[in-house]
């Protein structure tokens, strides 16, 4: 975040800390977005990732007076929306419905309009969706803050209140676990070379 960015969430979390709805109106338009990214990207459920940033909000707006500007806004409001994300996720288990919002989004961007290369793609997906959701929360939370949402390491690591070299280790673990699981998908299917996956471009590189 920007220094001008980070100076215009100050002055808007001091107005509606005074009573000014509007100016926290504000701040769920800024932050509104990627809140929702986040949940979508943690829970794989467009619905849930809706009702987690509905709850985010309403407790940030709740705890509002509490926070005393120790840290970042953005950074109180994404501890807020982690810790939901979590309660979400194990309340609503580790499978993978058929109807993943990242599931159709990959498909629809890998098989290029061709039904068979969805139908053939299906399976690698979901097992590595499932690789993934079965990532230790720390290190699923390290990836998606930093490959998929786009945070600096330090920046995780202030969120995720440790050090900047835990969230290097944790993005290698599950560079390493992910590999595996691919390459073992890519056995099984008899193919000398990996197909083309972009839900995890980036997170192999």
């Amino acid at each position: 975040m920007t220094t001008r960015e980070s100076a215009i969430a100050e002055l808007l979390v001091g107005k509606a800390q005074a009573g000014d709805r509007r100016a926290f109106d504000e701040l769920v338009a800024r932050y509104r977005t990627r809140i929702y990214a986040l949940a979508l990207h943690m829970t794989g459920s467009a619905s849930d990732a809706d009702d987690v940033t509905q709850d985010v909000f309403m407790k940030a707006y709740r705890a509002l007076g509490q926070f005393a500007g120790k840290s970042e806004f953005f950074t109180w409001l994404y501890r807020i929306a982690l810790n939901q994300c979590l309660t979400t996720r194990r309340r609503s288990g580790r499978m993978i419905p058929t109807d993943d919002t990242r599931l159709s989004l990959a498909l629809e961007v890998d098989a290029d309009g061709d039904p068979w290369r969805a139908i053939d793609l299906r399976r690698t997906y979901r097992q590595l969706i499932t690789a993934f959701d079965g990532l230790p929360p720390d290190i699923k939370t390290a990836v998606t803050l930093v490959i998929l949402q786009g945070f600096s390491h330090a920046e995780c690591a202030v969120i995720m209140n440790c050090a900047e070299g835990t969230i290097s280790w944790r993005i290698h673990q599950a560079r390493q676990r992910l590999r595996k699981q691919l390459a073992s998908e890519t056995k099984r299917r008899g193919e000398a070379e990996a197909p083309p996956l972009s839900l995890i471009d980036g997170l192999l590189a």
